[in-house]
């Protein structure tokens, strides 16, 4: 989860040079567009809403912009110099030993390879303890805080002694000793963020359970809940009314969002961005809103009074009203239908329990609901995934671009080449031996 810090109270923002005309922030991997941070009453951390727009590497042979930049012909130039550099250390070999590599450090690395091979396997392996241990807290058999925890570090404690045990063991040369003990490590923090996520997710369904148990509670004290969702439909239809009579009329040209409070002045408007990314999740909420017969008109509603999207009669009109503190909610998780209640305990309770479900839902696209995601396949699937931070979903490309992955595995092939031929032609030849002095 991306923060960005948010502007000084009473200092306008104005716009930098790398920022887009639709309020973006130019990076030098692309646009990124962030919210206002926010941080919610019952989580500590800071949040902001992120939308990303489609971007291609600069490494990329069909990047516009890569193609543009005054420095191509001196990067051109780097790689033309590593091929000549490759090719006349061939060259040399080959005039001097009768073949352009001896292969030396090839038999280093394949020393002991079926060894390390099954080694690597079981470690892999070993990290799919997490999906049981996440399965039971689910279950409510563990409590992660702090039972869990314990059990996580004793798990993760006794896996990385075993590897760096086994390869002290084995005597291994510094590449196979390396290899797996930084994969051992790599494979720890994986199953530290899995587990982590995971026992964090448990500890928010239990409190938003108990925040449901006293939401009825409440209700009944105001006559049920059919009554208190008569009243909280009511009272969202005057509040709708009003905010469509103070509404202003946004272009027909093309969907907008108004970052602007209409009746809020102590709201810097040029510290909230959004674009049309963002105006497509807005609209497939409101869509999923309007559809409920309850709701007038349709509207997203946040966990505060203060900030809510109201539609004008079509989800591509709509107007954000922010408040200092917090922000959309993410997904497409449903809101509880009395966060417009008015009773202001009733509808705090409400809001903080829509808060927490939207918590346990993915952004998208398939909104994956914990604990939904504790499946082997999930987490094969988070295993082959090349981060560290484990998420209910991950975004995806439509297909397998073939000749992206060819063009991939090509460079990915060239530049172990390279390094190969760096390490056995200069590094290995001046590698002390056991019999050479230090002095």
């Amino acid at each position: 989860m991306a923060t960005l810090a948010p502007p000084a109270s009473g200092t306008p923002v104005t716009p930098s040079i790398g920022r887009t005309n639709s309020g973006g922030f130019k990076t030098t991997d692309g646009t990124l567009y962030v919210s206002k941070p926010f941080r919610s009453k019952s989580s500590k951390k800071l949040r902001a809403l992120i939308t990303f727009a489609p971007r291609k590497s600069h490494f990329d042979t069909t990047n516009e912009s890569s193609g543009a930049n005054e420095f191509r012909g001196f990067f051109s130039l780097f790689w033309i110099s590593m091929f000549l550099f490759t090719l006349r250390t061939y060259i040399v070999s080959f005039e001097n030993t009768g073949s352009p590599l001896n292969f030396v450090f090839a038999m280093m690395l394949s020393r002991d390879a079926f060894t390390l091979a099954i080694s690597d396997a079981l470690l892999v392996l070993s990290t799919g303890l997490c999906v049981p241990f996440a399965w039971a807290i689910s279950k409510g058999w563990i409590k992660y805080y702090y039972f869990g925890m314990v059990l996580q570090h004793m798990l993760q404690t006794m896996i990385l002694f075993a590897a760096v045990t086994w390869t002290f063991n084995r005597q291994w040369p510094w590449v196979q000793s390396g290899f797996l003990t930084l994969h051992s490590l790599v494979m720890i923090m994986k199953m530290h963020s899995y587990m982590t996520i995971n026992g964090y997710l448990q500890y928010v369904s239990t409190r938003s359970q108990d925040l449901l148990a006293d939401l009825e509670r409440a209700a009944l004290s105001v006559g049920g809940m059919d009554a208190a969702i008569a009243a909280s439909t009511a009272h969202r239809v005057e509040l709708d009314a009003g905010a469509t009579t103070n509404s202003e009329p946004e272009s027909d040209m093309a969907p907008s969002i108004s970052v602007t409070p209409a009746s809020s002045a102590n709201v810097n408007p040029t510290s909230h961005y959004t674009d049309a990314s963002t105006a497509n999740a807005l609209r497939k909420r409101l869509t999923a809103v309007a559809s409920d017969p309850t709701i007038a008109t349709p509207i997203i509603e946040i966990p505060n009074p203060e900030f809510s999207v109201a539609g004008s009669g079509t989800p591509a009109e709509a107007e954000l009203h922010y408040d200092d503190e917090v922000i959309a909610a993410q997904g497409p998780a449903e809101l509880h239908p009395l966060v417009n209640h008015p009773d202001e305990r009733i509808a705090a309770l409400a809001r903080e329990y829509s808060e927490m479900e939207a918590e346990l839902v993915s952004s998208g696209p398939h909104y994956v609901k914990w604990p939904n995601n504790i499946t082997w396949k999930n987490f094969a699937v988070y295993q082959v995934i090349p981060t560290l931070v484990y998420e209910l979903e991950y975004p995806r490309t439509d297909k397998i671009r073939p000749l992206y992955v060819f063009e991939k595995t090509v460079a990915f092939l060239g530049t172990f080449a390279l390094l190969y031929t760096v390490t056995e032609s200069f590094i290995l030849p001046l590698t002390p031996t056991p019999e050479q002095s230090f002095f």
